[in-house]
């Protein structure tokens, strides 16, 4: 048995774990080495956890990003701000191990059949990344070819590589764990934030975390943003729901839903209902589908009334019933408007030359459409966008062929990605890390993309074209048995 097949004594997230805990006890008297130290620290982890598996590296790279801006901000409060957010691309650092695997990958028949989705958003991401270099932005083109290639890289990795049952059973693990941790930071992060965190808000260039005073906060938790902190923990969320194995899950879960209330961020609000509706659709999961509908229709109610904050939650839920008149849809249409009415409205793209915000998976502009338009142009943008289409639609339609409980999973995170796509980022960065990861299970797991090259010749199992006969087969001898005489051969 190889290693990768025996996970040992040291299970594979230990060491992610522990280099959380150590950087965020030694580092911040370490100076700023530390920052450093936790990059090379977080690709050992990632090493380890790839040696033991598929779904050990998710369990490692999950916590990675949950805890790692948290880890930053402690580290930042003692040593001092850094504005280049040098510690935030260390999960991105820890996914490196996996890319060994991606020549692998090409070579097999079954992934390059499921490749079109993300060569498409491939092509396009080098296309903006050439004309960040050519305006000279080489530190930009660095940055955002880790936080776009490496999520894309890491799904093609496994889709070649893991197993789904395992990789779901995986990440609902640690999102059973990491839910009530984040949950009540969340909540006393509201009620009254640490100094930690009152520095990075004053600091940071970020501007939807709210304001550094008790009851101020856009609840972001250990995470670098509302943004990431709701679509973390909506995913968690429904992953722990219908995968996790114990009851617990609901008294647990009650901090982390309130947690996800108070970020205030209605996209990842209205994505994650949405995702509620999906599996109602269907009978393996429409059994667990209710209840989780009834019950977060209950905590609203719960925590809008009976909180101490449900005079927020309350007003942010009326301001879904505003439509084109709430500012943050105004400020959207505006930003569509202003990239059309430029001289060439974007038609070839500006290249990743937008301020990095400090998240590593932020945008300079809001939703996937619009950064894919400014930063690729009309053309490549089209493509771009395509592309994530094509692999959420492969999500969604994996169901109608297989209805099993993890199909239904998978097709209701693509549909909780999809509805997401106009408002925020997908692709690149943490988000970037959960839509590549399930949407390339779900692909590999459909039956129907085994016919994506059907039409230029290709089988649906293997690659090897179609033979059509020109002429019919020759006829086969008959066997007969006569009473009284031995079996004959007769040709008819």
């Amino acid at each position: 048995m190889n290693q990768r097949d025996n996970p040992g004594r040291i299970p594979g997230w230990a060491p992610a774990l522990g280099v959380l805990l150590a950087t965020g006890l030694v580092g911040p008297f370490l100076g700023g080495s530390s920052r450093a130290l936790f990059i090379a620290a977080c690709g050992a982890a990632g090493w380890f956890a790839w040696r033991r598996g598929p779904s050990a590296h998710v369990k490692a790279a999950l916590l990675l990003f949950v805890f790692t801006p948290l880890v930053r901000r402690i580290v930042d409060a003692k040593v001092g701000f850094d504005a280049s957010n040098l510690m935030i691309v260390g999960p991105l650092v820890a996914i490196f191990p996996a890319l060994l695997g991606v020549l692998s990958a090409l070579e097999s028949p079954s992934v390059l059949r499921r490749l079109w989705p993300l060569a498409m958003v491939g092509v396009s991401v080098a296309y903006a990344l050439a004309l960040t270099i050519l305006h000279g932005e080489w530190v930009g083109a660095a940055r955002d070819c880790v936080k776009w290639f490496v999520p894309l890289l890491y799904g093609l990795v496994m889709m070649h590589e893991a197993e789904r049952e395992e990789v779901l059973d995986a990440a609902a693990d640690t999102f059973a764990f990491v839910l009530p941790v984040i949950g009540l930071y969340g909540v006393a992060q509201y009620v009254n934030p640490s100094d930690w965190d009152i520095y990075w808000m004053r600091n940071s260039t970020i501007m939807s975390a709210g304001s550094p005073e008790p009851y101020g906060v856009r609840v972001f938790s250990t995470m670098n943003g509302p943004a990431s902190f709701a679509t973390f923990t909506a995913v968690g969320l429904l992953l722990v729901w219908f995968r996790g194995k114990s009851k617990l899950f609901l008294a647990l879960a009650i901090p982390a839903a309130l947690a996800l209330f108070l970020s205030l961020y209605r996209t990842a609000w209205i994505a994650m209902l949405a995702a509620m509706l999906y599996p109602m659709f269907f009978k393996s999961t429409r059994g667990r589908s209710i209840p989780l509908f009834v019950g977060l229709g209950g905590a609203i109610v719960v925590a809008a009334t009976l909180t101490p904050f449900g005079d927020v939650i309350a007003d942010r839920f009326a301001t879904l019933s505003q439509g084109a008149k709430d500012g943050s849809a105004r400020e959207r249409i505006e930003e569509y408007l202003t990239l059309w009415n430029s001289p060439d409205s974007s038609l070839f793209g500006a290249g990743f030359v937008t301020t990095d915000v400090g998240s590593a998976g932020a945008m300079g502009v809001d939703g996937t459409i619009l950064s894919c338009w400014l930063y690729m142009g009309i053309v490549f943008g089209l493509i771009c966008i395509f592309g994530l289409i094509w692999a959420i639609v492969q999500a969604m339609s994996g169901p109608l062929r297989d209805a099993s409980p993890s199909s239904v999973l998978l097709g209701a995170l693509g549909l909780f990605f999809l509805v997401q796509m106009p408002l925020a980022a997908i692709a690149p960065g943490e988000a970037g890390y959960l839509f590549w990861t399930f949407m390339c299970l779900a692909m590999k797991s459909n039956p129907r993309s085994n016919l994506a090259f059907q039409g230029a010749g290709m089988t649906r199992r293997g690659t090897a074209p179609v033979v059509k006969r020109t002429q019919p087969l020759p006829k086969r001898p008959v066997l007969r048995y006569r009473p009284g005489a031995e079996a004959g051969v007769r040709r008819h």
